[in-house]
């Protein structure tokens, strides 16, 4: 009797979430929160520190598309394939105040093969819309948590997140 061999099946998105949290500089160096995320959604929150503002007192619109960015991410790679951002445009609304909790909750749009379009809303505490982004992702296949290369399995093996020489 022979078996046949199976393709490893997807883990759940909190699962492949928490996989690619472990990984996610960008995420840890702004203390981003991975608050909910399930096939095609996602929502990432975080708090507007000093650091962040611009020359106007502000929160810097970078810092939101990132946020924004971040959310698509995690909400792209939940089923356990790798996925990456290929577009995106934002619109600022109005400015976020030092202080303030973004939330950005990305949604599957539409998909076409590989391509996805994720549509992106950033609010406040008080649920004002910050920005509205739209972003395409494109599926390039493999696991979300196996990594392509040694220094990704390095980070993987740490707990945080790399090596010294990573993180030079």
């Amino acid at each position: 009797m022979t078996s046949v061999p199976t393709e490893p099946r997807p883990r759940d998105p909190a699962a492949v979430a928490t996989a690619m949290h472990r990984l996610d500089r960008v995420a840890h160096a702004h203390d981003m929160s991975i608050d909910h995320v399930d096939v095609g959604r996602a929502t990432v929150s975080v708090t507007i520190t000093p650091e962040m503002a611009n020359g106007l007192g502000v929160c810097h619109g970078g810092l939101v598309f990132t946020l924004a960015d971040t959310a698509m991410a995690y909400a792209s790679n939940a089923a356990d394939e790798r996925t990456f951002s290929t577009t995106a445009t934002i619109d600022w609304v109005r400015p976020a105040q030092v202080g303030s909790r973004l939330s950005a909750t990305s949604t599957r749009a539409a998909t076409r093969g590989r391509n996805t379009i994720h549509d992106i809303v950033v609010t406040d505490e008080r649920g004002e819309v910050v920005a509205l982004v739209r972003g395409q992702t494109l599926t390039v296949g493999g696991r979300v948590a196996a990594p392509a290369d040694g220094a990704a399995a390095a980070m993987l093996a740490t707990d945080e997140g790399g090596s010294e020489e990573d993180r030079r």
